[in-house]
């Protein structure tokens, strides 16, 4: 496996139950390597989600409804989904552990703004399809039935 790729299939843990969390504003939040991506629900339509991630080694960011639209908020700068994907993943990680996770210092973590503030990107448009498809896949786990019985798929997490 190359470093590239190694550094891509890192996920950071969340800690357990976070305060203040808006699952219904924000569903799904992840940390894959160096990047913050995630699912926000639109606030306007509940048929509606948006996609978007903000990666911390660029600045790099994008959002776009699950079926490849753009935000319409993406004018010079990074949309307010974005913003409230950040703020959450500061709610699940902490300020400590996004830092640590991001390799970022902890006092540009404190808020959604002084993060993005502190690294500066661009808008780059990328497909929906990969943090969309991890969301739903995410959701499958959550509506399986309670069961003592190991799942097939889990497996890598026992070691040997």
């Amino acid at each position: 496996m190359s470093d590239q790729v190694a550094r891509q299939s890192v996920i950071a843990s969340p800690r357990p139950s976070p305060k203040g969390r808006k699952v219904k504003d924000v569903p799904f939040v992840e940390l894959r390597g160096r990047r913050i991506q995630g699912v926000i629900s639109s606030g306007s339509d509940v048929e509606r989600v948006y996609c978007a991630f903000f990666d911390v080694s660029t600045g790099n960011f994008y959002c776009s409804t699950n079926n490849n639209r753009r935000c319409g908020g993406l004018g010079g700068g990074a949309c307010k989904h974005i913003t409230e994907l950040v703020g959450e993943a500061i709610k699940v990680h902490g300020a400590d552990g996004l830092a640590s996770a991001l390799g970022l210092d902890p006092a540009t973590t404190r808020s959604a703004r002084e993060l993005m503030g502190a690294v500066h990107g661009s808008e780059t448009k990328e497909p929906a399809a990969e943090v969309f498809a991890r969301f739903l896949n995410d959701l499958r786990y959550t509506e399986m039935p309670c069961s003592a019985e190991p799942l097939p798929e889990m497996s890598w997490f026992i070691s040997g």
